[in-house]
């Protein structure tokens, strides 16, 4: 391949390791992506752990004809992704290294961007924005955004503590020689979440970073394959179990090589990020899982000591962990399923003590909420109920936002922004601003809001919602809303519709309880939805 003149980098420098196990669908693209980022990319080693789909003889066909492709065979399985990129390290004979996995992709540029800032600020690692795309659909979600919106430079981690937040390896470039001097490798054979412990040992040798705002990495998720990946498949105790081991490893790291800062924002990030999202997973597990879930994450959370709760007690995660730690047996997982939402939802009851400190509930009066008391409004987690009821005079959604401790009265809820977004293609429509009336005359009660919904505006697709609450004190919340159950307020109903003869609609309740909607349109939708209903049944 002969240079670009207009290639910024026409000296190679980077290496890219290419993983993959049975993966003969999707390799290629993986492979191909990482030669499409130029000159600078001087080879690109796909370290194939032994598979028996054939890949191996995709990859030594491909190999032929790119001579920056080299393979490397592993002959055994190793059953992880740390041994096979440990090979690459070994392997790799450029000044930068990049890791790729082979049902992934590298956006055009992502090399370019990673390289310019690493030589710009003499930086051991570069790191740029990853983005989840989830396919089919399509939909992207970025990974870690806030610490990738402008250009940053750092002469020591310690400087950005979130930096624990960002556990992946592949949206990073790493001078070589900085992970051979510090001996930086992944932990070998069949180890879930290597990367939580690989990114550990970058951090406690305290290179030189540099932040890019760019997207530098395309992590393809695949929720609908036939084998989840390891990271996705977490209907399993072993996959929580490993992942509080990888957690565990990591904070022991930074804090045996005196990253105290870093050690101690490892384990909040536990509480706010792994707890919360396996929490609000809880209520769909049996009853086996939940004992032994609760029981392992209480033996985890007793290593915390007073300084791992001083700060910040009224996060959810925290909430969250003191009702683990005070419960001997999985408890109240609706509400706490509810706590663990993004953005987080307290549901009634507001229990309190007879001196009228309020309390997680009569049971665990020891878990106490007082720190909401100071907590601003904007962080507060406020429930708001939400009803949608469809008619074909017209659909109505109701709502209604809890009194919580007297600072939601505090704060004077005014308005609500109601909006509806596509799970699709992430787009937002039907906008509408309503006033909160209170439900008594004294507030006491809560406040109750009512809006319209065209639901053939709406058209076919799943539809979350939205809210912003809008307070007297000049406060605004972000929310979703809880979904009310039971009294077939979740049935499905067909709704005549002008401009599509008829829409089959259905509110459900997300995994985290939030309200959502989905919505077919004309006979040929409504057929297919009962169809694959009739399908399901028979299977």
């Amino acid at each position: 391949m002969h240079p670009d003149p207009r290639d910024p980098h026409p000296t190679p420098e980077v290496g890219v390791v290419v993983i993959g196990y049975n993966d003969v669908d999707h390799v290629v693209d993986a492979i191909r992506s990482a030669l499409d980022q130029g000159a600078a990319v001087g080879e690109v080693i796909a370290v194939d752990d032994c598979s028996t789909d054939g890949s191996g003889e995709l990859l030594a066909r491909l190999a032929a004809d790119e001579p920056r492709l080299r393979i490397v065979r592993r002959e055994t399985n190793s059953g992880g992704c740390g041994s096979p990129r440990n090979t690459g390290i070994d392997a790799v004979t450029m000044p930068y290294v990049m890791f790729l996995d082979s049902d992934d992709v590298l956006p055009p540029g992502a090399v370019d961007a990673l390289l310019t800032a690493a030589e710009g600020a003499r930086a051991e690692v570069a790191s740029g924005l990853c983005v989840r795309r989830e396919l089919p659909s399509g939909r992207e979600q970025p990974w870690q955004a806030r610490l990738y919106t402008a250009h940053t430079v750092l002469a020591r981690p310690s400087q950005n503590p979130r930096l624990v937040h960002d556990t992946l390896c592949v949206n990073k470039l790493y001078r070589t020689a900085f992970l051979r001097e510090h001996d930086i490798r992944f932990p070998e054979g069949r180890f879930l979440y290597e990367d939580f412990v690989f990114t550990a040992r970058v951090l406690a040798a305290a290179p030189r970073i540099t932040l890019v705002p760019d997207r530098v990495y395309i992590w393809h998720v695949r929720r609908s394959a036939e084998q989840l990946s390891l990271s996705l498949d977490r209907g399993r105790i072993d996959n929580w179990t490993a992942r509080t081991a990888a957690c565990a490893m990591a904070y022991d790291i930074l804090l045996s090589a005196g990253q105290k800062e870093l050690a101690r924002a490892a384990r909040a990030k536990f509480l706010d990020h792994e707890l919360r999202m396996y929490g609000r997973e809880l209520g769909l597990r049996d009853g086996d899982y939940q004992r032994a879930w609760w029981a392992h994450t209480r033996e985890y959370l007793a290593h915390y000591d007073a300084a791992d709760w001083e700060a910040n007690p009224s996060a959810p995660g925290r909430l969250l962990a003191r009702v683990v730690l005070e419960s001997a047996e999985p408890c109240d997982l609706p509400r706490l399923k509810e706590l663990a939402a993004r953005p987080a939802r307290l549901l009634p009851p507001y229990a309190r003590t007879p001196d009228g400190t309020p309390v997680w509930s009569t049971d665990l009066p020891q878990v106490t909420l007082a720190p909401l008391l100071t907590r601003p409004t904007r962080l507060l987690p406020l429930t708001v109920d939400a009803e949608l009821r469809p008619r074909a005079r017209g659909t109505r959604l109701r709502l209604r936002l809890h009194e919580l401790y007297g600072r939601t009265a505090e704060a004077g809820p005014q308005e609500v922004e109601v909006e509806w977004q596509s799970r699709e293609d992430g787009r937002t429509v039907q906008r509408a601003t309503t006033t909160f009336t209170p439900s008594t005359p004294s507030g006491t009660d809560g406040w109750s809001a009512e809006v319209p919904v065209d639901l053939a505006g709406l058209g076919a697709g799943t539809w979350d919602l939205r809210l912003t609450v809008h307070f007297a004190d000049g406060a605004a919340r972000s929310m979703t809303a809880h979904a009310l159950t039971g009294a077939g307020r979740l049935r499905r109903h067909a709704v005549p519709s002008v401009r599509h003869a008829v829409l089959l609609v259905q509110p459900y309740a997300t995994h985290s309880g939030a309200l959502a909607l989905r919505v077919a349109t004309g006979i040929r939708g409504v057929t297919n939805v009962a169809h694959g209903r009739l399908r399901r049944l028979l299977h």
